[in-house]
């Protein structure tokens, strides 16, 4: 934990130490950058959809990213059972580069966590107020972590002590395919990334597993009366190789996507809905939770601060349920220099 407090001091310095741009510039719209942060969909690593403006050559941006994850889902047949139930969390640095012409590269370093947490008694209130179905909630011990899996009379899968550690480190990539050129530009770029298996797969920081993604992104901008409005939205797909994370019920390939809209008043704030899905890593079960095409709704914004920091604020939501965390909160602070 010591060591992940030194990186994001040593992040913030970045990010604070580059030279402030103009606060009059139009604040850009890019979709939330986070994914299904259910502990065993987080571990096999779908990447989060990118921006569809590749850095220019000599910029970069530097993101440091934080997502806390409510889980809460059961399930059981004759062969299987399954429970999560726990808080995951996910602390990443990201930066990325760009070069040559039309092009970038990049690294995200995540540190992966899993706890017992807090929000229980918040998220229990939240559905009796709004009278949201508990899932089954308050008869389950408040606060506690618990993912397990079951098969045939044989554990799977076992985690009930907390933990923090270094996840799988990500390289990305990207090329600018379509640039209008227009102050409110209609764009495109092809984008890449490659995780590695550095996480430690038995307590679901990692996969096990080396995963290689291509996926299409690209928004269009529209100028209006009061600020901009843009669309945006991408598709791909990822192959694995051969994990820990269930192994015999690993999927090799799936495939993923991102439709959204954002509005933009003022140079300074911006306002965001984004759907995010992806088909399913797991086969040979019965149980929705592992084999379902899963949903996510996000709402939220972006906020400029002072020096020219970008602040993206988003809660999710299982759309298609109990294929993703109840609840999840991501925040995630970012500079271009």
């Amino acid at each position: 934990m010591k060591q992940t407090l030194i990186v994001c001091m040593l992040a913030l310095s970045l990010l604070l130490s580059a030279k402030s741009a103009s606060a009059a510039e139009p604040l850009v719209i890019t979709p939330f950058q986070t994914s299904n942060q259910s502990p065993l969909i987080q571990a096999y690593g779908v990447p989060a959809p990118g921006s569809a403006d590749v850095m220019a050559p000599q910029k970069s941006e530097a993101r440091l990213s934080l997502d806390i994850a409510n889980n809460f889902a059961t399930g059981a047949n004759s062969r299987e059972s399954l429970t999560l139930d726990g808080e995951s969390y996910r602390l990443s640095l990201a930066f990325r580069y760009g070069f040559g012409r039309d092009m970038e590269a990049g690294i995200e370093i995540p540190f992966v966590g899993q706890g017992g947490g807090v929000f229980d008694r918040f998220i229990e209130g939240w559905h009796d107020f709004f009278g949201l179905p508990d899932g089954g909630r308050p008869d389950a011990p408040r606060n506690r972590l618990l993912y397990q899996y079951e098969r045939d009379g044989a554990e799977k899968i076992r985690v009930g002590d907390s933990g923090f550690g270094l996840g799988d480190i990500r390289f990305t990539g990207g090329y600018q395919l379509y640039d209008d050129g227009k102050p409110h530009p209609r764009l495109a770029a092809l984008r890449a990334s490659l995780k590695l298996p550095t996480g430690r797969s038995s307590e679901l920081h990692g996969s096990g597993s080396t995963d290689a993604a291509l996926w299409l992104t690209a928004s269009d901008d529209y100028g209006l009366s009061i600020g901009h409005l843009t669309l945006f939205g991408s598709v791909g797909g990822m192959a694995m190789t051969h994990g820990d994370v269930l192994p015999d019920q690993q999927r090799s390939v799936a495939g993923f996507g991102t439709l959204g809209v954002g509005w933009a008043p003022s140079n300074w704030i911006a306002f965001l809905m984004q759907l995010s899905g992806h088909t399913p890593l797991y086969q040979g079960s019965d149980l929705k939770e592992l084999t379902a095409n899963t949903l996510q709704l996000h709402s939220g914004g972006t906020i400029r601060l002072p020096g020219a920091l970008l602040l993206d604020i988003a809660v999710s939501e299982d759309i298609a349920v109990d294929t993703a965390p109840d609840v999840a909160l991501h925040l995630s602070l970012r500079r271009q220099f």
